[in-house]
């Protein structure tokens, strides 16, 4: 059966349910009081999003997501949890896996999982509260029995192929409006549909985009290196792999901001801040930051920002700024041209 059906790691679940029990506590008729009460939700479906074959140059987790929410769609996972399966995901450490699954959310999911494996193990042996000697080896005997069962049938299935896929990026005001970055934006006349085709021309519309013409070459204002989608060190170091030796364009700020005390401890030993600093970007403490225009970590109306975080709604980034969503690699990229960038065209 699929892994999400898993009670937990001891694999203790009732199917007979049909149900979960979620504990909620709700006003009691009496004054100043409350009573427990349970609330009775759907189980959830199962939907396995396979990714096989090797991702190029300048592609990463970050695309693999965008690539499938612009697929199905904000609200293509409604009522379902995604199991992410197939040889690219294999492939990618625990950190792009997170980068997956957080952004599972974005495209209606309940939750997103990967399977554990070998990297995972390896992941997590050794970290603070994992069990050690002999309650490991239990753990990990009881994590192995976890995977999804061999021809398991699942509710839904999406095949990607990862080989195919190019660096993604948003155009619009949510998550699901993306598209490879080579690819012209949309034309809403040509989009089939009523609904369809007023959300593209109003999004476009906010975004002071024109549909047929391409996203490549758009000047951007602002980038955003951060959030909990992309601000772990693997992420930290892809962006100062691009940024090492070049400048931040001068009409571009750009923000790097780590996802927790930790990374930021663990940048700093490998000597990232420096290589940030030496671009002309702004090293900034853990924290949401632009993500979610925290504080003055915001864009001012009609700014353009390349961000690594996980939403673009209107207004998300601060009152009438224009979010394009992006990868930790076209993030630098676009920082050091000034303009929407593929990185792969870098020299």
């Amino acid at each position: 059966m699929p892994l999400h059906h898993l009670g937990n790691v001891n694999h203790e679940l009732d199917q007979r349910r049909s149900a979960i029990i979620l504990c909620l506590a709700t006003p009691s008729p009496s004054p100043g009081g409350i009573h427990d009460a349970t609330r009775w939700t759907p189980e959830s479906k199962t939907f396995q999003v396979r990714v096989d074959g090797a991702l190029e140059r300048g592609v990463s987790a970050k695309d693999i997501i965008l690539a499938l929410i612009a697929r199905i769609g904000i609200a293509g996972g409604t009522g379902s949890v995604f199991e992410y399966t197939g040889s690219a995901i294999r492939a990618l450490g625990m950190e792009e896996r997170m980068t997956v699954c957080n952004m599972s959310i974005e495209g209606g999911a309940r939750a997103g999982l990967v399977a554990p494996d070998n990297t995972t193990f390896e992941y997590l042996s050794g970290r603070p509260h994992a069990p050690q000697g002999a309650e490991w080896d239990a753990a990990l005997a009881r994590w192995k029995q976890l995977p999804t069962d061999d021809g398991a049938a699942y509710d839904r299935t999406v095949a990607i192929d990862a080989h195919s896929l190019e660096p993604m990026i948003t155009y619009g005001t949510n998550p699901g409006m993306g598209l490879p970055i080579t690819a012209p934006l949309p034309d809403p006349s040509q989009v089939a549909g009523p609904m369809a085709r007023e959300g593209i021309a109003k999004a476009l519309k906010y975004m002071g985009l024109e549909g047929g013409k391409p996203l490549l070459g758009r000047p951007i204002d602002v980038v955003f290196i951060g959030s909990c989608t992309n601000s772990r060190i693997s992420d930290l170091r892809a962006a100062a792999s691009v940024l090492k030796g070049r400048k931040v364009n001068p009409k571009v700020r750009v923000l790097v901001v780590p996802g927790s005390q930790e990374v930021k401890r663990q940048a700093i030993a490998e000597g990232l801040p420096e290589i940030f600093r030496a671009a002309g970007c702004e090293w900034r403490e853990p924290g949401c930051s632009m993500c979610i225009g925290m504080n003055p970590d915001q864009l001012s109306p009609g700014e353009y920002c390349v961000s690594t975080s996980n939403r673009n709604f209107e207004g998300r980034q601060g009152k009438g700024g224009r979010t394009f969503l992006a990868s930790p690699l076209t993030a630098a990229a676009s920082a050091v041209t000034g303009v929407v960038t593929d990185v792969r065209t870098l020299p």
